[in-house]
């Protein structure tokens, strides 16, 4: 039972949470999606999202996620179940989905409509169909046509990363709120400098270091307190890389299943200068590469400190200017010789590598030839 699972408990647990408590729950049979909706409320949630907006392919091969799009009466039967057994807590119910399944069938616009009567209090609408994943660009007409047919609050999702973003989304489609996911990835001030420039048409600076430094360090003692060094160390890796790059991360940096790595690159920033991120270095200032030590050691302990002492010197050599490009110099500095090292040791077997490296054999194989490490 999922509800039993590890996982499944660390995310039940509501403790010291700020509300609202929204939780969001995926399946494909109604009785289990109603029961796992009265686990939740049982244990704080105020609010049941129904998933039918997840791309992943260990969602959709099991018709969960966008792919109960392409049953529309399995959907709505979802959909009724839940909100009969949220209803008698006060709970209120709420759908995100895309605009469908492919580009020919998008049935958002009908689904919105039924979800409605049904009793959804409010719907998200990724405004790209499941086929794309998150490929190409998003399209908001369709969340603009669901607006005008619905008398529930609509909120637009898809490419909105920045202020202006923000601004011609909510004006395209008449949507009540937006959505903001991978862009906020390394990047929760985004949240503030929206929502200034939608009340004054004026941006805010960028946070400074010190600013991103305190919050990455107290971000990522957060994901170890939750899930503990070893799961930890996974849940933390888009969102060292994107604060550090100053930007939304795409594909992140792999690095060794050592929780200390994390924690030594994340302290390691404490020894920057104030200033701000995204400019340029000055001429002639010279950043260290930050495994220029080149110092390695089958001790977590030292291997903790190591990455300490590089980042702490990589920082004091900025001599108060500010870094550039420190995602893609960590990309190199680091994915390229962990998996040299690491194919190396698995003798290279490529299924043993990514176990050690935590990730699947697919992603691996993509970066191997990124590298040029195979063809």
């Amino acid at each position: 039972d999922l509800q039993d699972s590890l996982k499944t408990s660390r995310r039940a647990n509501h403790q010291g949470e700020p509300g609202p408590i929204a939780v969001q729950i995926a399946g494909t049979e109604a009785q289990m999606m109603a029961d796992a909706a009265r686990y939740n409320i049982d244990r704080g949630a105020q609010i049941i999202d129904i998933n039918m907006g997840c791309p992943a392919k260990k969602v959709c091969n099991k018709w969960a996620g966008s792919a109960l799009m392409q049953d529309e009466a399995l959907a709505i039967q979802i959909v009724e179940a839940v909100v009969a057994a949220c209803v008698p807590h006060g709970v209120p119910v709420t759908l995100k989905m895309r605009t469908g399944w492919c580009a020919q069938v998008r049935n958002a616009p009908a689904l919105a409509l039924a979800a409605e009567s049904a009793g959804v209090q409010m719907l998200t609408v990724h405004g790209r169909t499941r086929e794309q994943g998150y490929k190409g660009q998003a399209e908001h007409d369709t969340v603009a046509q669901i607006k005008t047919r619905v008398g529930i609050p609509v909120v637009a999702n898809g490419d909105i990363n920045s202020p202006e973003a923000a601004r011609d989304v909510l004006a395209r489609t008449g949507a009540d709120a937006i959505m903001i996911g991978r862009a906020a990835q390394g990047r929760p001030w985004i949240f503030r400098e929206i929502a200034h420039f939608l009340a004054t048409g004026e941006h805010l600076p960028p946070p400074d270091l010190t600013e991103v430094k305190t919050w990455l360090l107290d971000h990522l003692q957060d994901h170890y307190a939750l899930y503990g060094e070893f799961t930890g160390v996974r849940s933390a890796r888009k969102h060292l890389a994107g604060a550090a790059a100053g930007q939304r991360c795409g594909s992140g940096v792999s690095q060794p299943d050592q929780p200390a790595d994390h924690g030594a690159s994340a302290d390691g920033l404490r020894a920057g200068q104030p200033g701000r991120l995204g400019r340029r270095r000055t001429a002639g200032a010279r950043a260290r590469d930050p495994m220029e030590t080149g110092c390695m050691s089958t001790s977590q302990n030292n291997l903790h400190d190591c990455v300490r002492a590089s980042l702490e010197t990589y920082f004091q050599d900025l001599d108060g200017t500010d870094p550039a490009g420190l995602h893609d110099m960590l990309v190199k500095a680091v994915e390229k010789p962990l998996l040299e090292v690491v194919m190396q040791q698995s003798n290279h077997n490529q299924s043993r590598a990514a176990q050690w490296l935590g990730l699947n054999r697919n992603t691996l194989r993509k970066k191997l030839i990124e590298h040029k490490l195979i063809e």
